[in-house]
């Protein structure tokens, strides 16, 4: 009888075409959810025989699942096929899951070539947890931002390549508290937004200067003495590398959310601070 190991091999090359290489218990292979020309996905044998997968290239599992053409119970071996589909869903666990929490969303950080460094999960309850990819894990995926060695993955700022891209072509970035108002401002047309993982609370690190040489920056700041806080730091980290900085705030409520759900646009922050000025422009 074929093991799901040997099944989904099977299908990813009966879907890509290539077959996958590397030892018996782990193979790498193209990665049918996307065009993927480096064999970005991982295939691996968990502790239970189920099948692990993870693609470096940012592909969740229910995608790469989904363009299989199989389903979560493949993944795993007969006896374990009874299982909830809560359980068989790795993309669906979350270290809060034990109380009852459920996730909403997932915020993934990549380099400049869009591979996934690391990410974060965020539940109805408001948890956050940070995860890094790890293909020895139950889940393909280490709970934490340190490897098994203890180093620390490199962080980066979130939708990296879409800001790369921005400061190149002389597009403002926008930089906000959290990944949720980082999504709430990209949903408005030809808007490029941004984050530090954490937000306020971890920090904005000194080496994301080299993200914004010659960049035209607003900043939205959250509307409470931490927000401000976070604001400032920003600004001291990128004033001698930014063309300009502008710092504003939701015209109502807390954050870039609020401001949006009140019926607000990208045109009527306000504007709080404008510590470096666009050159030119009129004063």
């Amino acid at each position: 009888m074929s093991t799901p190991f040997a099944h989904v091999l099977q299908r990813v090359y009966e879907t890509t075409g290539f077959a996958p290489r590397g030892s018996a218990s782990q193979k790498s292979a193209r990665c049918p959810a996307h065009d993927d020309g480096r064999a970005s996905l991982s295939i691996g044998i968990g502790r239970d025989s189920r099948v692990i997968l993870s693609c470096k290239a940012g592909c969740d599992n229910k995608a790469v699942i989904e363009a299989l053409g199989i389903d979560w119970a493949a993944l795993y071996p007969p006896e374990l096929q009874g299982q909830s589909t809560q359980r068989r869903d790795p993309d669906e666990w979350i270290p809060c899951l034990d109380k009852g929490h459920r996730k909403t969303a997932e915020y993934r950080y990549t380099d400049e070539q869009g591979a996934v460094l690391y990410g974060v999960t965020r539940c109805d309850r408001k948890c956050f947890a940070q995860w890094r990819p790890d293909s020895t894990k139950r889940y393909g995926r280490r709970w934490g931002l340190r490897d098994a060695q203890g180093n620390k993955v490199r962080l980066v700022p979130y939708r990296l390549p879409e800001v790369v891209a921005a400061v190149r072509d002389e597009r403002v970035v926008w930089i906000c508290e959290g990944e949720k108002d980082v999504e709430a401002l990209r949903a408005r047309p030809l808007i490029t937004a941004t984050t530090s993982q954490g937000g306020a609370g971890m920090g904005w690190p000194e080496d994301f200067a080299q993200y914004f040489p010659g960049a035209d920056v607003v900043i939205v700041a959250d509307r409470d003495a931490q927000g401000r806080e976070h604001a400032t730091n920003i600004v001291n980290n990128l004033m001698p590398v930014a063309r300009s900085i502008t710092v504003v705030q939701a015209a109502t409520g807390k954050d870039a959310s609020d401001h949006f759900a009140a019926g607000g646009n990208t045109g009527n922050f306000v504007t709080a601070w404008e510590p470096k000025p666009f050159p030119g422009a009129a004063r």
